[in-house]
């Protein structure tokens, strides 16, 4: 399922068999898969966890995941039954400490899910808007061993009406933070456009409505990526 702007009320289903679904992006070729469990984010607890690890161990690629992690039980459960990487998000602007506990005890293996709506952090399955700068928020965390920040221009999200480029360049740039972009990519032209950023402040480029639609070919994707030297096709 994937929603635009984070709205459940403009949800387009591509399948009804995830696994499937996840195993056929490994045999196009990606090299990570990123999944949000959706209704985890809106009811704030893991929904569709069994599911996560069914796909996790069901490919070789690694496997992300973010939506409803609120505790360390959580981030366990899903670390240790095979996904690679958890996303906190909105854990990380209500309880700080625990992000710091997890990347105490998972170094390398917590991303920090940056989800922002014209420069300001939004929570709770982003329907709720706060006060606090993006960048102010990453900047709190930057002493921690987060494998990165996945950054998603809220209102591009799902819109495929191009990257939010300049928005995730001042983040790299101020923050020094590897960084994963994410919302609004419709064409190769946004991954060559975001492949301009270069290494190593941009990590990867999370991709989903293109390529279920067909505007983006994952394999093209990739191969642009692999030319970027020490840059993540994503």
């Amino acid at each position: 399922m994937r929603l635009m702007q984070g709205d459940p009320e403009r949800a387009t289903v591509y399948g009804k068999d995830p696994v499937a679904m996840a195993r056929h992006w490994e045999e196009e070729g990606a090299e990570w898969l990123h999944l949000v469990d959706l209704d985890g984010a809106f009811t704030k607890q893991p929904v569709n966890d069994a599911i996560v690890l069914q796909i996790a161990r069901s490919l070789s690629i690694p496997v992300e995941v973010g939506g409803g992690i609120r505790n360390l039980e959580s981030i366990d459960r899903y670390l240790s039954g095979g996904v690679a990487r958890v996303i906190i998000g909105t854990a990380a602007l209500r309880r700080p400490e625990m992000l710091e506990e997890a990347c105490g005890l998972y170094p390398g293996r917590i991303a920090l899910g940056l989800d922002a709506r014209d420069g300001l952090v939004a929570v709770e399955g982003w329907k709720e808007s706060t006060r606090t700068n993006a960048v102010d928020l990453v900047m709190r965390f930057k002493g921690l061993e987060l494998a990165a920040v996945i950054y998603t221009d809220i209102h591009r999200d799902g819109m495929q009406t191009g990257v939010n480029i300049e928005a995730t360049r001042r983040l790299m740039e101020l923050t020094g933070m590897p960084v994963i972009a994410s919302g609004g990519v419709s064409s190769l032209r946004d991954i060559e456009a975001l492949l301009d950023l270069g290494p190593p402040g941009l990590l990867g480029v999370i991709t989903g409505r293109a390529v279920y639609e067909g505007t983006l070919d994952l394999k093209q994707a990739i191969a642009c990526a692999r030319k970027t030297p020490d840059a993540d096709g994503k």
